[in-house]
């Protein structure tokens, strides 16, 4: 199957323009594309892969892949289906982000041979441009009534929405057409909730030039459960492993919904139809080995991070799994129970062990910690502690940093010092 016929079966079209003339230029020719991305943060997110990943599979296919970072339309904010305005941030703090979403991209493009790719900035030729010549070079281009018609201002109209969102859309129209005039770009790339934003671009483009030009969004992914997909317990899953780790990484698409892991596998990985086709096969006769879940995240998490990072995690699992805290360093400690209780000592801290019990809530009274210590229920660093009048040392201290307790099979507590 052609790349057009494959992105659909993987579930990665929504809509497009023209689908004949754009099939037509896919096969036939070897079509340079553009996708978006504003800098709203210093990273991009889990939303972002999609399109990204499409970018790699057109650039595989043959085609020639452009990634415009948004430095001067990440300074206005786009309105699309916001139900508020966008905070503005400074010039440096937004070319700060363009520098950092650039570096991430290319991680997962290739910028050298035949279809390298290539990073351009609206800020390029936006930040020469003045009032004047926005207004009578691209504004007249625009009437009230096409502007009122899309659906990301529709939506705002109640609430309010400032004249500079309004103007997102001219702004982004105007990138697909400085892009086509001056890189050849003949078809754009974004998520659904784009399609106003994108039209208005190859509208402008056939009004100043005549060009042809082509449009395709992806679908809002959401889980089986209809929920957007890509938040973790209400926060974003970044792709920088220093906001997101490569462990809880790992562990997001570890925790994919048995309905969703197929469908995801489609989506985020490269693997071919057939090889998922026949892995889902194994995976629907034994669930509980969760065989979709494990390769989705070896894929996504190699892909995104490197295999080290994903074996990395794998390892950090299986030793917190088996209770071997003292086979982790403290760093990977911090990234496996990153949200499990913390305690730190005060400085009159005797090293009693009921008493730390206690102190740190992991116990709810003297009498209940000498319990849980008879019974075998206290683990320093993996290791049960029966002793009622143990008292810690600095051999208990990992990396002279914190200790590991446990209280039965599951409940963690980090003691720092």
């Amino acid at each position: 199957m052609n790349i057009f016929e494959e992105l659909k079966v993987r579930g990665l079209i929504f809509q497009t323009t023209d689908e004949a003339a754009l099939v037509k230029a896919l096969t036939e020719n070897s079509v340079t594309f553009y996708t978006g991305y504003d800098p709203t943060a210093d990273s991009l997110h889990l939303g972002h892969l999609v399109p990204i990943l499409n970018m790699r599979r057109l650039q595989l296919a043959g085609h020639n892949p452009v990634a415009l970072v948004g430095g001067a339309t990440g300074m206005i904010g786009d309105p699309s289906f916001k139900d508020s305005e966008r905070s503005l941030q400074t010039t440096e703090t937004v070319a700060n982000w363009s520098n950092s979403i650039k570096n991430q991209l290319s991680r997962f493009l290739s910028f050298e041979g035949d279809h390298a790719a290539k990073v351009v900035n609206n800020y390029d030729w936006f930040s020469s441009m003045n009032v004047l010549e926005f207004l009578r070079d691209i504004g007249k281009h625009f009437t009230i009534n096409y502007m009122m018609s899309k659906e990301s201002v529709k939506s705002r109209i109640e609430t309010g929405i400032s004249y500079t969102e309004f103007a997102y859309q001219i702004l982004q129209g105007y990138d697909f057409y400085q892009l086509n005039e001056n890189h050849g770009i003949t078809l754009q790339i974004g998520g659904s909730d784009q399609w106003g934003n994108m039209v208005a671009g190859t509208d402008l483009i056939r009004k100043k030039s005549g060009n042809e030009t082509h449009v395709i969004t992806v679908p809002l992914i959401t889980d089986s459960t209809g929920r957007k997909f890509g938040k973790s317990e209400g926060n974003a899953v970044w792709l920088d492993a220093d906001k997101t780790s490569p462990y809880e990484f790992y562990q997001f698409w570890l925790n994919v919904a048995d309905a969703d892991a197929i469908k995801f596998l489609r989506i985020f990985t490269f693997l071919s139809l057939d090889d998922i086709d026949s892995l889902a096969k194994v995976f629907e006769a034994a669930p509980h080995e969760r065989l979709a879940q494990k390769t989705l995240a070896k894929e996504v998490v190699s892909l995104v991070h490197g295999e080290a990072a994903y074996e990395q995690a794998v390892n950090i699992s299986e030793q917190l799994f088996e209770g071997h805290i003292k086979a982790l360093s403290v760093k990977d400690i911090k990234a496996g129970l990153k949200d499990v209780p913390n305690h730190t000592v005060t400085d009159d801290f005797d090293g009693n062990l009921v008493n730390l019990l206690v102190d740190a809530k992991i116990s709810p009274s003297r009498r209940q910690a000498r319990e849980d210590i008879t019974n075998g229920a206290i683990y320093l660093n993996g290791e049960r502690q029966t002793d009622l009048e143990y008292v810690l040392s600095d051999t208990d201290k990992l990396e002279n940093e914190l200790t590991v307790i446990r209280r039965g099979k599951k409940k963690y507590t980090i003691v720092n010092y």
